[in-house]
């Protein structure tokens, strides 16, 4: 140990048994912490009660009650100057708080606040130097950030920000045209050490106000990676009490139709509402910003339109690297003057495939809005007709009682015709068979169905591919593949339908 800190440590020693523990604890200015060799040492005593402690700084000509109508903040950052928008309310509201010339820009007001609540009646932890003839020591030779208060009453404060103490719970400060040396708590003024982009909302695009879903009618996802737009609209046909099938009310209409998952589809869907960037890349950005981050041709556009006519289009650069390998994009608004980085992650709308929005189940239609549906496979061929027992009177929530069934033309019982159906219903996709040429010939199997509330007639017919699966053409175009033992089990519950036995439900 150096004999200068055996000394200290002794000095201190000395000191709590002569005055009782009457100084609690000793301050080492920068010079004491070996931070700045070279330089003379000083040593502060502090008593248990600090000398200073509790002095207010900052005030109104000494009222720690004075409104702020201005403050100008300096710091490496450039120069940011708070004007007053609002005054204190008579219910004890705060003076609300805006930055000049940035009144465009979607501003953290609690942010922009604390710009000035944070220093006015700021007090101190502590007095460090009386009446200091080097200041430089302590950071002020190249402050961190000066601030200064005009208040309305037309006085002014001003205080000047230093370096942070050796022991980093303190940070220098000063007020203008004393030479008194003050330590402050780090929370009361890191704010002011803050650039101009830290006071902007990371927020892209704002949820609805009323805290509800946003009422979207189409999404287009364009990407320069993809030769067709997924492209994703509202299907009215999804309102009413019994649809079925899926909970999603959109649908895909390219590069096919298809129902969607909610799981898998809502975050490109509604994504966009409440999207949060990591950062803010660039505000007030001009045209030279915009080509430098890629989004003059950007890599994604994503196009959301909603019911009210709005339309918001979010532009993405390709994916790239931070300095901490996180994958990222840059971003904006399509009109917007603030480009973000926005972690990939959070942007499904750089990646999606059709696939992974799409819906595996081939028929979405409720039970009983059928009313015709035809299964035909290896020589086997099965007729239904689906009428309710009551047309005038359909009941909320209907059963197998609620109908009559024929098949061929004979009655049949309506309940096992349920269950045969949600054998046909349960008929999943694999994957997508987008542009495959339809084969020649009869397919293996046809499922052919009329929804009456959606007033369509849908085709499914099942063609041979592989040893392992078949492909599937809805009314007349290439879909999907499955997998091949679907058709097998298809034909055995058609030979089943006129006993007793149960349907077969896997494959």
């Amino acid at each position: 140990m150096k004999k200068q800190a055996k000394g200290i440590i002794a000095l201190s020693a000395v000191l709590a048994a002569l005055l009782g523990g009457g100084y609690a604890y000793m301050k080492l200015t920068p010079e004491d912490s070996g931070d700045k060799g070279g330089k003379s040492s000083e040593l502060q005593l502090l008593a248990t009660s600090a000398d200073g402690e509790g002095t207010v700084l900052v005030s109104d000509g000494g009222s720690e009650t004075g409104v702020v109508k201005k403050a100008v903040i300096t710091n490496k950052g450039g120069t940011m100057t708070v004007v007053k928008k609002s005054a204190p309310t008579a219910e004890g509201e705060d003076a609300a708080y805006t930055i000049e010339g940035f009144t465009d820009l979607k501003l953290d007001e609690g942010m922009v606040a604390s710009l000035v609540n944070n220093g006015n009646g700021m007090a101190a932890k502590s007095a460090v130097a009386r009446d200091c003839a080097d200041t430089a020591k302590y950071g002020f030779d190249k402050p961190h950030a000066t601030v200064e208060f005009t208040y309305e009453s037309g006085n002014k404060a001003k205080f000047i920000i230093g370096d942070t103490a050796p022991s980093t719970e303190s940070i220098y400060v000063m007020v203008d045209g004393e030479n008194d040396v003050y330590a402050v708590e780090p929370s009361n003024v890191a704010v002011y050490m803050r650039e101009l982009k830290n006071f902007v909302k990371t927020t892209v695009l704002e949820k609805p106000a009323d805290g509800s879903e946003p009422d979207v009618k189409s999404v287009e996802v364009e990407r320069g990676d993809m030769d067709t737009n997924i492209y994703i609209e509202y299907d009215k046909t999804s309102e009413g009490d019994h649809t079925g099938g899926t909970s999603s009310p959109f649908k895909m209409k390219s590069p096919t139709e298809s129902y969607l998952t909610v799981e898998g589809s809502t975050p490109t869907i509604t994504g966009m509402f409440g999207l949060t960037a990591s950062e803010i890349y660039v505000l007030h950005c001009k045209d030279a910003d915009i080509k430098d981050a890629g989004l003059s041709e950007p890599f994604c556009r994503v196009t959301v339109e909603c019911k009210d006519g709005t339309r918001n289009v979010l532009l993405l650069s390709e994916v790239f690297a931070d300095n901490s390998g996180k994958k990222c994009c840059y971003g904006m608004l399509e009109g917007d003057n603030v480009i973000y980085i926005i972690a990939a992650e959070n942007a499904p709308w750089l990646t999606v495939q059709p696939i992974d929005v799409a819906s595996k189940m081939l028929i979405t239609s409720y039970v009983w809005n059928i009313t015709e549906l035809s299964a035909s496979c290896g020589g086997e061929k099965a007729d239904f007709v689906i009428k309710p027992v009551d047309p005038d009177n359909k009941p909320e929530t209907p059963s197998s009682d609620d109908y009559k069934v024929t098949l061929d033309g004979k009655e049949f019982d309506a309940e096992r015709y349920r269950k045969f159906f949600a054998f046909v219903n349960g008929s999943n996709a694999e994957e997508f068979a987008l542009g495959v040429p339809v084969p020649t010939g009869e397919p293996q199997a046809t499922i052919k169905l009329y929804d009456s509330y959606r007033g369509k007639t849908e085709t499914y017919d099942f063609y041979d591919d592989s040893v392992m699966r078949s492909l599937i053409v809805v009314d007349g175009e290439s879909k999907y593949y499955c997998t091949k033992a679907f058709v097998s089990v298809l034909l055995d519950n058609i030979r089943r339908l006129e006993s007793d036995e149960a349907f077969v439900t896997t494959w």
